[in-house]
């Protein structure tokens, strides 16, 4: 049986008594063990703000770590923050707007509280039902404008302290509700078969050069796909393709996920999908997901500002600190001792709520392992830059300098490598991932992070496979492809 407990961030904002449901503090659901192990748990976060990387965030973020149902959904969050994204989502609601709005023709702008998909404004239940299907979060307040015909101009969270005393009644009324019936997502399928691949020619160092993106053209044209390459002003043709596959640097408040997003919205195969994506680019999420199954990493502790001599006990010098959703090397720094480690904190601190530190374990390399649809597609070990601790170096300007490599067959790469990077990989999902392992002296594998969008270079992942990569990679887009069709054909 599902247990529901609402997430606060401030124990004064819960002021109803005539709800039966557990309040928790933001802190205790963040540390307590209880919350760690339980399962079958909905959390409901009326934390004050949704913002990336606020408390708020974090919230609903570990709870996903976690395996609880939660609302709002990270994924939410970051759609309702982009005016971009909450106006694609909402095009196919325009009729219903224009028909349910016809009676207001005195009136240029008015706003509607959507309380968990209710309203209470008589004839727009669907239109408020149809916003929280695409937008489950709690609180929202959607303001519609008229400039001929009515459009939606805004979609922003509400939070419980704000709440006037007629929209408190409110929410007791369509909480109750939904307790009793909470409403799932439903999205639109269409197939097409040409696959685009979104890149940016201008990246120093992309996922994948402009050789290997020319083995993909070739590569698809013998597998019968049309693949064109794309960049960030592609958006609005994103809708012709079949599926999308993303050789770019991923990041959440970036044009990748957008595309992402758009590309699931449209019914499209896309690799990286939008929940690779965010599970990924945050390194908490990761620590917390791979703890939550018991997948070997290094001793890793999740840090507020008031955590830093916890975890001078726990983990020790030197330490590695990283912000949240680094990539390449960037924003990860090595702390010496207490007060190097406090430096580096306060900074971090100034870009995210949480940080994570981790115990430093010094190989000569890390093996990447590939993984494609739950299987090891390649192993190759990339080695630290000369005189330094990481695989990339950033001088003071900026240039990156790359350490050495070396690609084996999957099979010569130790088993406890390849099968502690398939059970990371697989937490999150079937997609494309290289999965960062680091082993000791004795053997045993430590799984550093998970990247949802790992290098395929022609001449360093290639090097033993060579076409045989890319085929293996477009074959997938066409397995994924026919599969949708068959059961689009099936439903139809």
């Amino acid at each position: 049986m599902t247990v529901q407990v609402v997430v606060v961030e401030d124990a004064a904002d819960w002021k109803f008594p005539a709800l039966d449901v557990p309040v928790v503090h933001v802190d205790d659901y963040l540390t307590g063990k209880e919350y760690f192990a339980q399962r079958n748990l909905q959390v409901i976060n009326l934390c004050r703000g949704y913002k990336y990387l606020s408390i708020g965030y974090y919230s609903s973020l570990l709870a996903e770590a976690r395996r609880h149902r939660v609302i709002p959904t990270v994924k939410s969050m970051l759609d309702l923050s982009s005016k971009a994204m909450y106006g694609l989502d909402t095009a196919d609601l325009d009729e219903r707007i224009q028909r349910s709005l016809k009676k207001r023709a005195d009136e240029e702008s008015f706003d509607l509280y959507v309380f968990f998909g209710q309203c209470r404004i008589e004839g727009l239940g669907p239109v408020a039902r149809q916003i929280f299907e695409i937008f489950p979060c709690p609180l929202l307040r959607v303001t519609f404008r008229r400039r001929g015909t009515w459009f939606i101009d805004s979609i922003r969270p509400v939070t419980l302290h704000r709440l006037r005393k007629a929209e408190r009644d409110f929410f007791v009324e369509a909480f109750s509700a939904y307790r009793k019936h909470p409403r799932r997502a439903t999205r639109k399928v269409k197939t097409r078969y040409d696959l685009a691949i979104l890149h940016d020619p201008t990246d120093p160092l992309p996922p994948s050069d402009l050789r290997a993106l020319r083995k993909f053209i070739r590569i698809g044209r013998e597998l019968g796909v049309d693949v064109e390459l794309i960049n960030r002003r592609d958006y609005a043709r994103l809708a012709e393709y079949d599926a999308l596959f993303i050789r770019d640097t991923t990041r959440i408040n970036h044009y990748t996920y957008r595309f992402a997003k758009k590309a699931e919205s449209e019914g499209m195969v896309v690799i990286d999908d939008p929940t690779s994506i965010l599970r990924c680019t945050n390194k908490v999420y990761l620590a917390e997901l791979l703890r939550a199954n018991r997948v070997p990493t290094p001793k890793t502790a999740i840090l507020g500002r008031g955590d830093l001599e916890a975890a001078q006990s726990a983990i020790g010098f030197p330490m590695v600190l990283k912000v949240p959703d680094g990539s390449f090397s960037q924003g990860v720094f090595k702390a010496e001792d207490d007060g190097h480690m406090r430096e580096i904190a306060a900074r971090l601190f100034q870009s995210s709520e949480l940080i994570l530190a981790q115990e430093f374990l010094y190989t000569e390399f890390d093996w990447r392992i590939g993984i494609l649809n739950r299987k090891p597609i390649f192993a190759s070990q990339y080695f630290m830059s000369k005189r330094h601790w990481q695989i990339v170096k950033y001088d003071d300007t900026g240039k990156a300098t790359e350490g050495a490599f070396r690609t084996c067959a999957v099979e010569e790469a130790p088993k406890v490598v390849v099968d502690v990077a398939l059970k990371a990989a697989n937490l999150i999902g079937d997609g494309l991932y290289g999965v960062d392992v680091k082993q000791n002296r004795e053997g045993k594998a430590y799984v550093i992070e998970v990247n949802d969008n790992p290098n395929l270079e022609c001449g360093v992942e290639d090097a033993v496979l060579k076409d045989e990569l890319y085929r293996i990679v477009i074959g997938d887009f066409v397995r994924r492809l026919d599969l949708r069709h068959r059961n689009n054909r099936t439903a139809g």
